[in-house]
């Protein structure tokens, strides 16, 4: 279960070309914008015939839904994959909400079908809030596609994973146990209550946190920053308040960890409070040089939003249909195959500290 380092996780990433960001996929239903389709990501990939040889199709208009529009994280790959559509000959945008609600997606899709759009991306605040607009969507031919963090199955065609979710929660608490030798109580900053991503990695920390090697580790506080970095941080400060013995704090989201390190990194538990989590380089780099932070994980944001582009193109042009098998090309990252339920998973994330980190710019 441990992570890849950053060059065998390269050389995985372009197996069928070269490493970089880009994508060619397809899906369809055959039918038109205005004609009624399944509703249902699994029934329409089962109705719908692929065309593997299908060209992409020229002019298409897609775009991202991130969980709200000025998260950072989620600005490299929704920029990632705007610019991916440029290559394939579409063209793409961002929209959202400021804040990350479980319903504030909700007037944006509407807004998004009503546009015509070919494809909507979509990481989702709430697995169901968004479940309505979005079947509509497909109901439309509109092609849906999760990034992130998923909705419900029968809501998209496909979910764009950014590694395997068990991997992620068992590898975080594994480097963390590690860095603590294994003893001490420990919390969770976590993003919003409803989040799938975070939810389904804190449910693989908690198993992971249930076999021996983990008996002097202690689970005591899951907190929420709601992916607000004044709320994280007031969060941080909150659990060393509550629990001024822990040792350590597993921030699977990009906000909190950041936030966790700026309160650690001008206190008195900077070098014996451990933070490890999910991060991006430029926003970590000064804490780990400081000694805030020792390591983290994140896999390449841009690749991720380029694969979702890509991945939205396919289905589009027919290519795919989000059937469990298929497979398509993700331009210079190379060939993918749709797993169960519409997954297609991104790859195993890089472990970051101070001997790498210079050399990533995201």
């Amino acid at each position: 279960m441990m992570l890849r380092n950053a060059a065998g996780r390269r050389a995985v990433a372009t197996a069928a070309t070269a490493v970089s960001l880009a994508l060619a996929l397809t899906a369809c239903s055959g039918t038109t914008k205005d004609s009624k389709d399944t509703g249902g990501g699994e029934k329409a990939a089962g109705s719908a015939t692929a065309d593997p040889n299908a060209p992409l199709k020229k002019g298409l208009k897609i775009a991202f839904l991130p969980k709200q529009i000025n998260n950072p994280y989620e600005k490299i790959v929704d920029e990632a994959g705007i610019a991916a559509a440029k290559e394939y000959g579409g063209t793409g945008k961002e929209v959202g909400p400021s804040d990350a609600n479980a319903s504030s997606q909700v007037s944006y899709i509407n807004t998004l079908i009503q546009q015509r759009q070919d494809a909507i991306l979509v990481a989702a605040n709430d697995p169901n809030a968004v479940c309505g607009p979005l079947k509509q969507a497909m109901k439309k031919d509109i092609k849906v596609v999760a990034y992130d963090s998923d909705t419900a199955k029968d809501c998209r065609q496909l979910f764009i994973n950014q590694a395997s979710s068990e991997e992620i929660g068992r590898s975080l608490v594994q480097h963390l146990g590690e860095q603590i030798g294994y003893k001490g109580k420990v919390a969770i900053l976590s993003a919003t209550q409803n989040a799938t991503n975070q939810n389904t990695w804190i449910e693989f920390m908690k198993e992971e946190l249930k076999l021996p090697e983990y008996k002097g580790m202690e689970l005591v506080k899951v907190a929420y920053g709601d992916d607000a970095d004044q709320k994280s941080f007031q969060q941080t400060q909150g659990l060393m308040q509550a629990y001024p013995d822990l040792k350590g704090i597993i921030s699977p989201t990009t906000v909190g960890i950041a936030a966790a390190a700026r309160y650690l990194s001008d206190s008195s538990y900077k070098g014996k409070v451990v933070l490890n989590g999910l991060g991006t380089p430029n926003q970590m780099r000064k804490y780990v040089k400081d000694g805030t932070v020792e390591q983290f994980s994140l896999w390449n944001p841009e690749e991720l939003g380029y694969l979702g582009s890509y991945a939205a193109a396919a289905l589009a042009s027919g290519q795919i249909t989000g059937a469990e098998g298929e497979k398509f090309k993700a331009g210079k990252l190379g060939e993918y195959t749709i797993g169960k339920d519409g997954e297609v998973i991104l790859g195993e994330p890089t472990v970051f500290d101070a001997k790498n980190i210079d050399q990533f710019n995201f």
